[in-house]
């Protein structure tokens, strides 16, 4: 295998820039992986595919991987499958401990992008057939599993973070219904702006980044300084390999769910990292803490939305079919370089295939070494005065929002109104969180309940018929019935 791999000085020079391109795309609120690759992808016209290759999976890597930075020191989320870091994260940096969690993510990081590979290169055959046979049902049973998510990260707030899962769905569902083409909850006036809906980057960039800035706007900037006490609180807690005792079986199963979403074409790193954590919560043997700054949980997200990076280009690969958005991109270079991804890439393309898997490797090597030695400095930003840090995260969550349809205003205005949508869940004291997973799930959600009953002629039985789906309903059961419980438990423990 080794002498069907093309790697040399200028192929590591690219894949260590592309690296840490991404890693600074993915840590700036508003830029993502996507972005990055779909930025870059015209610099492939100027290399040969091998080389575009590193490139490409550099800015893969490096852009899921640097989401965790903005996560955890300032609770945004750099990238979609980011969301859930921040649930530990950032709770473990007020407290002091902003590096260590830094260097736990990225630990969890390295493994889960290490298993992904592991299983891109062992199982692709397999899995790729295994991921074929899944059909519309056991995609809808899947999605309805991470819908249960809501249910289990309310926290004592279950009514309202049922209400808010619900509402995403129901926005998530405006625009063309694809089934017939008829407009469905958009008013008239707004038809052609609200055609295909509201996109995710811009309400996420909304709902976390901007909502937080009406907050501190409504504070005032008169500490100079961003939760300075981050780095000035205990520092004693450091980091060290001790902090994963324990945390093996947690990595696995978040690696593996993150691998296996990625197989799933359309499901993503989001419903992926929310999956992961919520079974790591699940089976937690203290779910209380989740939440407040638990290893387990920022283990859990991290190994999940990295296991997905290997896992997206298994039906990239086998079936020519994007595991998600980013991958979607990735198919441009190869079309660009005349080579058809497919069921007989691997068997016509050995070199590329080998090296695929090889740039892979090095890009989450070098992620590692970028990310873990100088995560002190990158810490810093932190320390950047609110007067000249803020506008511009503005001016980038701007041009973030503005990029995501090439130049559509429509998504700036989107960035403003979940912006202050969040910012008046915060005042009601509703979870924005269980909101953004409904609106994340919802259209799949919709797509695959519609092909189901459209391949059983309209029997809801068939959701009950097959053997796959009847496993995953235990787990929905499952799920719901420790949220019940969890929040029952809550609140027993408010009234003492």
């Amino acid at each position: 295998m080794i002498e069907m791999i093309e790697f040399g000085i200028l192929e590591g020079v690219i894949a260590l820039l592309g690296v840490v391109i991404g890693i600074i795309f993915g840590a700036l609120p508003g830029m993502t992986a996507t972005m990055a690759i779909a930025i870059f992808l015209p610099l492939t016209y100027a290399y040969d595919l091998t080389t575009s290759v590193y490139l490409l999976l550099g800015l893969y890597v490096g852009g899921i991987s640097g989401g965790l930075v903005p996560a955890i020191l300032m609770n945004i989320p750099g990238t979609p499958s980011s969301v859930t870091t921040g649930f530990d994260g950032h709770p473990m940096a007020m407290k002091g401990e902003g590096v260590r969690a830094l260097r736990i993510g990225i630990t969890a990081s390295l493994f889960g992008g290490i298993l992904s590979l592991v299983v891109l290169a062992l199982f692709t055959p397999v899995l790729a057939r295994l991921a074929i046979k899944f059909s519309a049902v056991e995609k809808f049973l899947i999605i309805l599993f991470a819908m249960t998510v809501i249910a289990a990260l309310s926290k004592g707030k279950m009514t309202k973070g049922i209400f808010t899962g619900f509402l995403g769905v129901f926005i998530s569902l405006m625009g063309v219904f694809p089934d017939n083409q008829t407009l469905r909850l958009v008013p008239s006036m707004f038809s052609m702006e609200l055609r295909d809906g509201f996109q995710l980057l811009p309400v996420l960039i909304g709902l976390f980044a901007f909502s937080q800035l009406f907050q501190e706007a409504e504070k005032g900037m008169k500490q100079t300084m961003m939760h300075t006490d981050i780095l000035k609180g205990d520092q004693s807690k450091k980091f060290s390999f001790k902090d994963f005792k324990g945390q093996f079986i947690n990595m696995l199963r978040s690696g593996s769910i993150g691998t296996f979403m990625g197989i799933l074409p359309g499901i993503g790193g989001s419903a992926a990292s929310l999956l992961a954590y919520s079974q790591c919560k699940t089976f937690s043997k203290d779910p209380e803490k989740l939440g407040t700054g638990a290893v387990e949980g920022l283990v859990a997200s991290e190994s999940a939305n990295n296991g997905l990076t290997g896992g997206a280009l298994v039906p990239l690969l086998s079936l020519g079919i994007p595991g998600d958005s980013t991958t979607a991109v990735l198919i441009g270079a190869f079309i660009l370089q005349g080579i058809q991804v497919g069921p007989l890439f691997i068997t016509q393309n050995p070199v590329i295939w080998n090296t695929i898997l090889f740039a892979l490797l090095i890009a989450n090597i070098f992620m590692f070494i970028v990310m873990f030695y100088p995560i002190k400095y990158i810490a810093k930003i932190i320390n950047i005065p609110k007067n000249k840090l803020y506008p511009g995260i503005v001016l980038l969550c701007v041009v973030g929002a503005f990029s995501t349809r090439s130049g559509n205003m429509v998504d700036v205005f989107t960035l403003v109104i979940f912006g202050l949508v969040g910012y008046i869940f915060s005042k009601l004291d509703l979870p924005v969180t269980t909101f953004l997973i409904g609106f994340i799930l919802g259209r799949d959600l919709e797509k695959y309940f519609i092909d189901s009953l459209k391949g059983s002629g309209g029997h809801l039985s068939v959701f009950f018929s097959r053997p796959i789906g009847l496993a995953v309903w235990v787990l929905i059961l499952a799920s719901l019935a420790y949220a019940f419980y969890d929040n029952r438990k809550h609140h027993k423990e408010t009234r003492v």
